[in-house]
């Protein structure tokens, strides 16, 4: 499960593994990579030129990402496929199809917990209303705890998909929907006494939206930048000022909050798959969309946090895969 109490050290191994796997396979590719790790999809480019295609895995793993004995299945069904339709949502993207590897352990396998499971992927598609949202295959095997892999695989426009690395001075920050209410939705299921499944705070968390349809009106804005929130706004802006070689400033009271949460919490809560991105300063084509500007880009590094009180550095604290 998401441990709000894990900080930056934790996300600094993370980053360490991730940058070593990198370094042992530099030199290798081929022109078809446009865009290689570091991003929320791997982009290739191998039609005729006219279109790239997004690819991006992600993991939901028992006792890191969800408790057995309270999250329902068919939840954990729809969270798995989000967490990769996320990704494609960041860079704009529209997905096609995607694969499965599932890992099961015996009380999964003998049960109709697993069943449940994809009862709760499948009806995702269709609330999503994505129809031609197709399984290309995968994978299943047993083992000691359940393990669910999705590789979701989509399309854009050639060269037109949003990346972290974008961020120029002067574009402004924003941000879609409302931010805490995973964090305060999980805090809840775990507590001794959980409230109704059906409470706004825990369906927060347990049931994410899609932003595709927000990722392609960025795309057409355009977005300088942007990336899903998965592991809290404090870590993954920290990723796209890194990725683009800025400083990000966020204004604390223009930080939209999910009733109920408070700003800490909004700066930590992972698993909001909201989006964060730039764009140039007074852009017009916001209007009707479910965003909040809360913040601008500069020269320099790092993440900072305006208050009343002054600015403070907004270290990268949230959930660590580690």
């Amino acid at each position: 499960m998401r441990d709000l109490d894990r900080i930056d050290s934790r996300y600094a191994m993370e980053d360490q593994v991730i940058r070593a796997i990198q370094a042992l396979w530099a030199g290798h590719g081929n022109s078809r990579i446009a865009v290689g790790g570091g991003d929320d999809c791997g982009v290739l480019r191998v039609s005729d030129g006219r279109i790239d295609w997004l690819v991006t895995s992600d993991q939901l793993i028992q006792g890191r990402h969800f408790v057995r004995d309270r999250h329902p299945p068919r939840d954990l069904g729809r969270k798995a496929l989000v967490r990769s339709l996320s990704d494609i949502a960041a860079m704009g993207g529209r997905p096609l199809c995607f694969l499965q590897t599932v890992c099961l352990p015996d009380w999964a396998a003998r049960s109709e917990w697993h069943e449940e499971f994809q009862q709760g992927m499948r009806a995702a598609a269709d609330d999503l209303d994505l129809p031609d949202l197709a399984l290309l295959g995968g994978d299943v095997a047993a083992g000691d705890m359940f393990v669910a892999t999705v590789t979701a695989i989509g399309q854009v426009a050639a060269g037109t998909a949003v990346l972290r690395s974008g961020a120029r001075a002067g574009d402004q920050l924003c941000v879609s929907g409302s931010l805490g209410g995973s964090a305060q939705g999980l805090k809840l299921l775990l507590g001794e006494s959980p409230p109704p499944l059906d409470h706004p705070a825990v369906r927060r968390h347990c049931a994410p939206g899609s932003r595709l349809p927000l990722g392609w009106s960025l795309r057409e804005l355009p977005a300088t930048s942007a990336l899903d929130l998965s592991d809290g706004l404090a870590i993954d802006a920290n990723r796209l000022a890194d990725a683009s070689s800025v400083a990000l400033v966020i204004e604390a009271s223009r930080v939209p909050l999910f009733p109920g949460s408070a700003l800490a919490d909004a700066l930590v809560s992972g698993e909001e798959y909201e989006l964060l991105f730039t764009c140039a300063a007074g852009c017009t084509g916001l209007s009707g969309l479910d965003v909040t500007p809360i913040g601008w880009v500069e020269s320099g590094s790092g993440v900072w946090l305006q208050t009343d009180q002054g600015r403070q550095r907004l270290v990268p604290r949230g959930f660590s895969h580690f």
